[in-house]
């Protein structure tokens, strides 16, 4: 499979994001918080596969305010695929999925995923109900198009086709902070928006 280096995605949509609330999950969160993404703005989604998604669109729901990027795994969201249709039936305007997708459940053991080669994620997202969705392969249309994406009403469905698993992860990753820990953060950080 050709593509995107997850690193080189990772530092695109770092350098993109703005003030926007993330969650990010699976391979991509050492990346992400080797960039030092992992702010009080953000939430690390572990040890809960395909929940990305549904915590996002909790987020949009709840901040309607706030610009919310979910950086999912497509391994990850085959396994609550659901949550598709659930955030076009809310419509969270403020909402952007991005899906990386590497055709593989890498996180545990590299075993393809069913269906890889023949279902197409970004166009259920779009007969769920998103949208838009676009889809990017190599870093430089990214690099120019993700700003424009990001300003798109939502729920916008972002499929980055990625290299499939590699060593492209950033060594001596800090591991992320247990969620009770995240989650007081995260009212910090929205109580310091409210004061300010």
């Amino acid at each position: 499979m050709t593509g995107l280096l997850r690193t080189e995605a990772v530092q695109i949509l770092a350098a993109a994001r703005g003030a926007a609330l993330t969650v990010v999950t699976m391979r991509a969160l050492p990346p992400w918080n080797a960039l030092g993404q992992a702010d009080t703005r953000n939430f690390n989604n572990t040890g809960c596969m395909g929940s990305a998604a549904s915590v996002g669109l909790g987020l949009a729901l709840a901040r309607p305010s706030d610009q919310v990027i979910v950086v999912d795994g497509d391994g990850s969201l085959l396994m609550q695929l659901g949550s598709l249709v659930t955030i076009s039936g809310c419509r969270p305007a403020n909402l952007v999925h991005v899906v990386m997708e590497n055709g593989c459940y890498e996180t545990s053991g590299g075993q393809d995923l069913p269906g890889h080669g023949r279902g197409d994620l970004m166009q259920l997202a779009l007969a769920a109900g998103y949208r838009s969705a676009v889809r990017f392969d190599t870093a430089a249309p990214l690099r120019e198009g993700i700003a424009a994406v990001l300003e798109r009403p939502g729920p916008t469905f972002v499929s980055l086709v990625i290299s499939g698993p590699g060593a492209d992860e950033p060594p001596g990753h800090p591991a992320p902070a247990a969620k009770a820990v995240q989650i007081e953060q995260l009212r910090a950080g929205f109580a310091e928006q409210v004061l300010t």
